[in-house]
């Protein structure tokens, strides 16, 4: 019988947008981090709780996030889960799935919200609210607090323990009009708008939003490390947790940290050994040999038409690494003790909405059995 062809839904930068907020495959092992990152991964290794031993590992739910499915309603996505054989499932808070006015305001409509995916065995792993809360803009800050604000609350009455968001990028100076991505300390401009950035706005801001966490019964709020944002990488992260407080920690993307050199299984123990690991998206990196060495890691496409010249590009899940990379990585996480879940975000260019989300699951269910058979 033919195949329907099946629709090709927005993905989450398109999804975000609206809502406000060829190929040379290798698959060679991850990168290898440099010496001298290694070993301060090791020196804090060193000091760190004993990992959980393998007789302890959990079976650590795999899911999604929710925007690939955009166009189908609640009831629809929820039957998709089902027949993937997914557990779990990251929700946008503005999205058509979560009728978040609803739940904050009539705790009997929350309750039925809930139910559905209860009566489904799904469980609901995080509410995402992706935006820019310190924008120079102040309309796009006030907004993006604002749903930050909302998503925290109705994660309490929907008794979802994880919110995922963005550190953001305010701007350079009080003067700028414009996020301003500065990483490095030289000219002494960029050190100085380092200081600006972080003592005068993101500290002062994320200690606000820690509180409210705090305060709405203690919610996680993981920082997805991402480019154009000031926390993109374990040692930011690990710098606003510990200024802001705990209730900060990570949403461990390896699609963003792959490009950057990083070993995924030194990230993982790294953030997990300081209880810094509440949540994961599932998505995998390309990266392509002859343009990395010609371009460097900076030179990152999104689109399939710009793939010759690209030295990165998103891909699902096992399309960028092995299997065994992967299985080392959820290896990972099961000794680490982490209590998330396994969320497939799809931004492939090749493979797109489901066709990826199918693929992802299918090499994340097979390592997963794989280790708790071991």
């Amino acid at each position: 019988m033919a195949r329907k062809p099946r629709s090709n839904p927005l993905s989450r930068r398109r999804f975000l947008a609206a809502t406000g907020g060829m190929l040379a495959q290798i698959a060679s092992g991850p990168a290898a981090a440099p010496t001298g990152a290694r070993r301060g991964f090791e020196a804090i290794n060193a000091e760190a709780p004993t990992l959980v031993t393998p007789s302890a590992q959990r079976k650590i739910p795999i899911g999604v996030f929710d925007p690939v499915f955009g166009h189908l309603s609640l009831d629809a996505l929820l039957d998709k889960l089902q027949e993937l054989g997914l557990e779990a499932v990251e929700i946008a808070s503005a999205g058509p799935h979560c009728p978040l006015q609803d739940i904050l305001d009539d705790s009997a409509k929350a309750r039925a919200w809930k139910k559905k995916f209860d009566d489904k065995n799904i469980r609901i792993g995080a509410l995402s609210c992706h935006g820019n809360p310190v924008h120079p803009d102040a309309k796009i800050a006030g907004r993006d607090r604002e749903a930050f604000r909302r998503t925290v609350t109705a994660a309490e009455r929907v008794e979802v323990p994880v919110v995922v968001t963005f550190s953001g990028c305010p701007a350079g100076s009080q003067t700028d009009r414009v996020p301003n991505w500065a990483t490095y300390t030289w000219p002494p401009d960029f050190a100085q708008a380092l200081r600006y950035q972080w003592d005068e706005v993101l500290i002062p801001y994320w200690k606000e939003a820690a509180a409210l966490a705090r305060q709405h019964g203690g919610r996680k709020v993981e920082l997805e490390m991402h480019p154009n944002f000031s926390v993109y990488n374990p040692k930011t992260l690990v710098r606003l947790r510990e200024a802001a407080g705990e209730e900060v920690g990570a949403n461990c993307d390896l699609s963003h940290l792959f490009w950057q050199g990083c070993d995924p299984v030194e990230v993982i123990r790294f953030l997990g050994n300081q209880g810094a690991l509440y949540h994961a998206h599932m998505k995998d990196t390309v990266l392509f040999k002859d343009n990395l060495a010609k371009y460097g890691v900076l030179n990152f496409v999104f689109e399939a038409k710009d793939l010759a010249e690209g030295s990165a590009t998103f891909r699902a899940v096992g399309y960028g690494h092995s299997a065994e990379v992967w299985k080392e990585i959820v290896r990972a996480y099961m000794d680490v003790g982490f209590e998330g879940i396994l969320s497939i975000e799809n931004e492939d260019p090749i493979l797109s909405g489901e066709v990826g989300v199918e693929r992802a699951a299918y090499v994340l269910k097979n390592v997963r059995a794989e280790l708790l058979a071991l």
